[in-house]
């Protein structure tokens, strides 16, 4: 068996892999509120010293050596992928429903068919019922939505929606034009571990495993509001396309060790073996 081709054929998909990451990044460059996708790369071999204890040979030995070198091979892989959840830049806008949140780790709450699900992308709407809703129509839960079941609601008569700090909504009507209402307070949430969370289509995040309702944390007061602007996305595009092109160096030079392995040196060894005399 050659396991060289198995090796490098490892080391191909791990690329491949880390293919599908890199392009998922640059995808979302502008994407309000996404967070760059990032990976961990290791091997097998790096993998077995962190439980070599459980060898059936007694550890540091020439014995346990010998057998951590026939049995493992050094096949690079993905060993863990992670989020980055750090600071994208602000941007200013005219839209007074465009929300972001100036700190880390805390997030909008929003309702999806599949249950709670949370963002940082504050780019909303209104629905036909005046609900405070994401661009893909999911609805923006309020402090109160424990309780009341509700979400955010701004009426059609109101003239003028101004959010603060903390997440409390006023809005001037029509019928009160000196005096500011407040309708309702966003819900503000943080998580204890943010790499619990994982990301799912619509630059919404779950917990896999976990209830997500009972994980997260309301936060009062958090002064991280701000109206008027949007986070972008936190991939830096320079760096994605030099590992961009790094990897793809990566894959050639797989295919080119591959070509190698089962044209070059099988080919030799038929020679070698065909010119052998009996």
């Amino acid at each position: 068996m050659q396991s060289g081709y198995y090796d490098v054929t490892g080391g191909m998909v791990t690329q491949f892999n880390r293919l599908d990451m890199i392009s998922q990044n640059l995808a979302n460059v502008r994407t309000d509120g996404y967070k760059q996708k990032n990976a961990i790369f290791g091997d097998y071999l790096r993998l077995a010293q962190d439980s070599r204890d459980e060898l059936p040979l007694a550890n540091q030995t020439r014995e346990a050596a010998r057998f951590v070198n026939r049995t493992v091979n050094r096949v690079p892989r993905m060993v863990e992928e992670y989020t980055d959840f750090s600071m994208g830049p602000m941007e200013r806008t005219d839209n007074p429903l465009d929300l972001a949140l100036s700190q880390e780790n805390l997030f909008f709450a929003v309702e999806t068919p599949s249950g709670i699900r949370l963002t940082r992308n504050g780019a909303f709407n209104l629905n036909e019922k005046g609900e405070l809703v994401t661009k893909e129509g999911y609805k923006v839960l309020s402090s109160s939505y424990f309780k009341s079941g509700q979400g955010v609601t701004i009426p059609e008569t109101a003239l003028k929606v101004t959010v603060d700090r903390d997440g409390k909504v006023e809005i001037l009507e029509q019928t009160a034009m000196d005096a500011p209402q407040q309708s309702d307070e966003l819900m503000i949430v943080s998580v204890d571990n943010p790499q619990d969370l994982k990301a799912e289509g619509d630059n919404l995040f779950a917990m896999p495993g976990k209830d997500l309702a009972k994980e997260m944390r309301p936060v009062q007061n958090s002064g991280a509001v701000r109206q008027f602007t949007l986070e972008k996305s936190n991939v830096n595009p320079v760096m994605e396309m030099t590992e961009l092109i790094e990897t793809n160096r990566l894959v050639e030079m797989y295919q080119k060790v591959m070509r190698t392995q089962m044209d070059d040196m099988n080919q030799d060894a038929i020679n070698k073996l065909a010119s052998l005399k009996a």
